[in-house]
This record gives structure tokens, C-alpha cells and sequence, in this order.
């Protein structure tokens, strides 16, 4: 058996490499892919096959995928460019003869509104249509979102954003990486689809109040209007077209987009989600 995980030089890439390791599954059974491999000489140190996989560049995907039984399709980052490039990832899978895609989509991806699922709905709609049996991974939003950039929170002493009291199921990458190796290494999942958030729901104030809790420094969510909120992100340095993103799905969030009460997350890691407790701990600690 191999499984191949894309973009595997990031984040969540990574972590579900590290995944299939510590569920046992032999380092020379793992390829992992990434546009720049030179970036994966650690995983490659620990007998795990590297290769070059570039969405855009399907000549890298058929000896990518060589082999390939089950496929991490991780989606790529580049708003506006995700459709094309998994469509190109898909082709090379189906040319691979791979037995089960795992895809990584967004909440919800077919009826929400969050201006991020678009590509991913029609993403899913190219997999289904291959005949390729799959997985659809509907990651909820990383705790890692908000905890990577608490230290403008901690200086100023506020959290900015539209999100209103919108509840946000969100759960650690490290988290999501565990699912994503479960369903690649277990029996049963093919066709299903997992709406995946974190156990114990908070909101934006919530958050704030955990953030003052563990540092010691008062920190206050500051509840914006939608279009003064892009207009912060940005003044900090945020691209347009994303800070127009991050935005309009707060606005969703608002709403409940990010709500996931499912449990399925935790029903496949066999344990429960990473606490919002434990993820700003960890945050604060570094």
C-alpha cells in the first residue's frame, strides 16, 4: 500500500505525513509531494519517498502519483487558481490508476456561502465525476488561524473581526492531520463526506477572554463592521483581494458558517478535539 500526500512541505502536509508515521505505516510506503521537495529532505532522512508535484505543472503529477493507491489531495492556496489545478491533480490521479482520493474542502462546501467553497464545491464536482471512490474532508478553520497572529493582539490589546457571536468549531491542524490519516489508513470511508470542526464551539469574545486568561494582557474582541474590518487587515498589511476574503466570511461566520456540530471529527481521530484552552496555551507559551 502507499499513500501519496500532496503539499506536503506545508503545514497540514506535514502534519499528516507525521500522521501516517505515528500510526505505523512504514516511512517507504509514504510519498510526499511538494512544488519544492529540497523542502522535505527531513521526511526523505526517514526513508520517506520525496517527489516534485506542481498543480500547474501536470507533467509533474503522473510520476507524482506513480504508484499511488490512496491520494492526500490537499488544496492548493491560490485563490482563483484551485479549479484548473486540481483538475489537473484529478486527471493525473485517475491516469495513476489511484483507488481512493482524499480531498481536503471546506464546510459545507455545496450549500454555504463562505466565499472560500466555490472552488471547492466544483473541486468535489470534478472528483465525483472521475469515478475515482473518494473522501471529502470538509476542514472547519484552524485554531492556528487566530493563534499564529496573537501577538497584534497582545500588543494593541484587541482582536478585530465581523464575526458577531457566530460560533466557530475550530480545531488544530495537528487535528485535521489525524483525520486525514485515519480515513487514508482505515476501512469504510469511500464516498463518504465529513463535516469536520472541533468539539467545543467559542466565539470571537470567548477567544479574547481565553487569550487575556493565559497571557495576563487584556485583550478585548472589537466586533467591526464588515467593510471597517477589511479596511484594518489592510492598514496591517493584508493583500486586498484577501482581506476582502477574510471579511466577507466573517460576515458568514456571523451567521453560523462555521458551526459544525457533526462529531465527526473526533469519531475519527478516536479522541476528542484539541481544547481552545490547550491551542492558546501553546500559542502564548511560544
Amino acid at each position: 500500500m502507499t499513500f501519496t500526500v500532496t503539499a506536503a512541505s506545508g503545514h497540514l502536509g506535514r502534519l499528516a505525513v507525521q500522521a501516517l508515521l505515528d500510526q505505523g505505516v512504514p516511512a517507504n510506503q509514504i510519498v510526499a509531494t511538494a512544488r519544492t521537495p529540497e523542502k522535505l529532505s527531513d521526511l526523505a532522512a526517514q526513508g520517506v519517498q520525496v517527489r516534485e508535484a506542481d498543480y500547474s505543472k501536470p507533467e509533474t503529477l503522473a510520476s507524482a502519483f506513480a504508484g499511488a493507491e490512496k491520494l492526500l489531495l490537499i488544496s492548493g492556496s491560490e485563490v482563483g487558481q484551485r479549479v484548473p489545478q486540481h483538475t489537473n491533480a484529478v486527471k493525473a490521479a485517475v491516469e495513476a490508476g489511484v483507488k481512493l482520493i482524499a480531498y481536503t474542502s471546506a464546510p459545507y462546501a455545496d450549500t454555504t456561502d463562505l466565499p472560500v467553497a466555490p472552488e471547492h464545491k466544483a473541486t468535489e464536482e470534478i472528483i465525483r465525476a472521475s469515478g475515482v471512490p473518494f473522501v471529502f474532508l470538509r476542514n472547519g478553520w484552524y485554531f492556528e488561524n487566530y493563534t499564529e497572529n496573537l501577538a497584534s493582539a497582545l500588543q494593541y490589546g484587541a482582536l478585530l473581526g465581523s464575526a458577531g457571536d457566530g460560533r466557530i468549531s475550530a480545531a488544530t491542524r495537528a487535528d485535521f492531520a489525524a483525520a486525514a490519516a485515519a480515513v487514508l489508513t482505515g476501512d469504510g470511508h469511500e464516498n463518504a463526506v465529513y463535516e469536520l470542526g472541533g468539539d467545543e464551539p467559542f466565539t470571537m469574545a470567548e477567544l479574547a477572554a481565553e487569550v487575556t486568561r493565559q497571557s495576563g494582557t487584556e485583550v478585548a474582541y472589537r466586533d467591526l463592521p464588515a467593510d471597517e474590518y477589511e479596511k484594518a487587515l489592510v492598514a496591517a498589511g493584508v493583500p486586498d483581494v484577501y482581506a476582502n476574503v477574510l471579511a466577507a466570511c466573517d460576515v458568514e461566520v456571523r451567521k453560523g458558517a462555521l458551526f459544525i456540530g457533526s462529531g465527526d471529527l473526533s469519531r475519527l481521530i478516536g479522541r476528542p478535539t484539541t481544547p481552545l484552552a490547550d491551542a492558546v496555551a501553546t500559542a502564548v507559551k511560544n
